[in-house]
């Protein structure tokens, strides 16, 4: 992964180690000159010669505090370049992720997933090989010239660098499984989060704020218990380092005293040690908050693995395009469950000619919906084949496939964005004049002239809010722009009021025009439209033929839920 998303950017991470090495190079050198000045000033030194060596020191903390910010700067752009491509791609593989995948997953999750988990390996990314490698050059360094002023206080200063790195890493290894579940935890719950403001009404019309407030509270303590675990391993790798090198620092001034009374040390090679022993831990806990990172990270860079390892079921297939002109629809011995155990379509066969539009009417669970779902491909059949154009849609690439069917659903999604945008879904290029008489063709034309910004207009703001009907409305205008030639419409209408409903099927009307189309419906007066009727039963065709003989056979099942439903309305 890191190789994968760094190397882009390769020039950068060579001018940070490049930053990285003088940055060291003036750490070493400034204790060197300041314990030149301790020894001149308690010596023989002249007053221009101490000046000069003032001088340099101040000159030297300005100029890492400059190799810092250059630093900084040039770690957080690869840090957010290179984790904002692996979000686009976390993105982009989620999309291509089939259905059954978002049913079992929550919005909240996946977004914990792309936003949470990524930003957790952050500066995994920008500083961690580069930080590693240099504070392990700067303690090789520092001890190096340790061993130049001093053999005896240099080992004993790496057997405490030894010590320190060692435990940490013990620590480190226990810690990572606690991460990995604090992680979890926060995807639950953000999971939940999601799921509660998407169902914010029946919470509401329910009574069921007390559950979701217990809820809530039950996931906070799951995720405050994980968290405080994975924080006192964390704590323990601070309170460690921290000791070990307060013992250190011990040695290294007793060592140091004892060497400057024999008169083996200057004052200023005591200061040297000194100063060094305290750079030593600089780095050392450098080393220790990026393994700590790792630790956080390590837990993240698992879960987005996991997740860029699942392959969607659903796969291109070999050919590139499905027939030109007119589609006509297939489904061949059909059946499909969302658990294979459990199947809810059983052996459909029945075909849709060109041009014509099928009405499927049926009880709530009988299939309705999840036999659409199968045309663009959702999903596929476990048993039997759907054709388009006479081709198996698993023969054709997905997009190519989609790109023949609009659908309109009773769930509008609108964004929040221009009135253009939602309708040409963000395509720039999109002629204003097509926008405008697709809307004029669903009757919104006075709906957008009313509009101050017209099609520059934000969707859902005070001056272009929507009423359910128009919301439907726009859609039919989305499917006008984009052009199918099959259209699919689930439960278009049904819910909206009656005079609503009139308009809609006026719409409606000018969509199905020369298009093949198949219409889920509730309400019977939605399939007046249709050339042909399907009644499902408990997944399986009771009845199938054109509407206008089904309809005029009193002994259909379609002519008496027609029935019915007028001795509902004059009820």
């Amino acid at each position: 992964m890191l190789t994968r998303y760094l190397r882009p950017h390769g020039w950068r991470l060579l001018v940070l180690a490049v930053i990285l090495a003088f940055t060291i190079a003036v750490q070493i050198s400034t204790p060197i000159v300041a314990s030149r000045f301790i020894d001149e000033a308690t010596g023989d030194g002249t007053h221009r010669l101490l000046t000069v060596l003032a001088l340099v020191t101040v000159g030297l903390a300005i100029v890492r505090q400059g190799a810092s910010l250059a630093d900084t700067y040039v770690a957080e752009l690869v840090s957010w370049q290179a984790t904002n491509a692996l979000r686009e791609d976390l993105a982009a593989h989620l999309l291509r992720l089939d259905a059954s995948f978002h049913n079992a997953h929550t919005p909240g999750e996946l977004i914990e997933r792309v936003d949470g988990d990524v930003s957790a390996v952050a500066r995994l990314f920008s500083r961690f090989v580069v930080y590693v490698l240099g504070n392990g050059i700067l303690i090789l360094g520092v001890l190096g010239l340790t061993f130049v002023t001093d053999w005896r206080v240099a080992l004993g200063l790496s057997v405490f660098v030894v010590i320190a790195l060692v435990v940490m890493l013990k620590i480190r290894a226990a810690a990572t499984p606690l991460s990995a579940a604090e992680r979890q935890a926060s995807a639950e719950f953000y999971g939940f989060i999601g799921e509660g403001l998407s169902g914010l009404e029946d919470i509401r019309s329910s009574g069921a704020r007390a559950f979701v407030l217990r809820r809530c509270a039950e996931l906070m303590r799951t995720w405050i218990s994980m968290t405080s675990r994975a924080g006192m391993r964390g704590y323990a790798m601070v309170a460690s380092s921290s000791g070990i090198f307060t013992l250190g620092s011990v040695f290294a001034l007793a060592l140091g005293a004892m060497r400057y009374h024999d008169g083996a040390l200057t004052i200023g090679a005591v200061y040297l040690i000194f100063r060094y022993t305290q750079m030593l831990r600089h780095p050392t806990e450098q080393i220790r908050n990026e393994i700590q990172d790792l630790q956080q990270a390590g837990a993240s860079i698992g879960r987005i693995a996991n997740l860029l390892a699942i392959s969607p079921r659903l796969i291109d297939g070999p050919r590139p395009a499905l027939p030109s002109g007119p589609l006509d629809v297939e489904l061949a011995g059909v059946s499909f469950g969302y658990d294979p155990d459990t199947p809810v379509l059983h052996e459909l066969s029945f075909r849709l000619p060109p041009g014509h539009v099928l009405g499927i009417v049926g009880r709530t669970g009988s299939g309705k919906t999840t036999l659409t779902r199968l045309v663009p491909r959702f999903y596929d059949p476990q048993k039997g084949v759907v054709r388009i154009g006479g081709v198996d849609v698993r023969a054709v690439g997905l997009a190519a496939v989609r790109c023949r069917i609009g659908i309109v659903s009773q769930d509008i999604h609108l964004f929040n964005a221009s009135v253009r945008d939602n309708l040409t879904l963000f395509d720039d290029e999109a002629d204003d004049l097509r926008i405008t008489a697709a809307l004029q063709s669903v009757g919104l034309s006075n709906w957008l002239r009313n509009l101050p910004e017209g099609l520059d207009s934000l969707v859902g703001s005070k001056d272009a809010a929507l009423s359910a009907g128009q919301a439907q409305l726009l859609a039919c205008a989305r499917i006008l722009l984009q052009d199918p030639d099959i259209v699919i419409l689930d439960e278009p209408s049904s819910r909206l009021d009656l005079a609503t409903e009139r308009l809609v099927q006026q719409a409606l009307v000018r969509l199905l025009e020369g298009r093949t189309a198949i219409i889920v419906a509730h309400r019977l007066t939605t399939v007046s439209m249709a050339d042909d009727i399907l009644v499902l039963e408990n997944g399986r065709i009771h009845e199938h033929g054109p509407r206008a003989e089904l309809e005029a056979d009193e002994a259909s099942h379609f002519s008496q839920l027609l029935s019915h439903a007028r001795e509902e309305i004059d009820r």
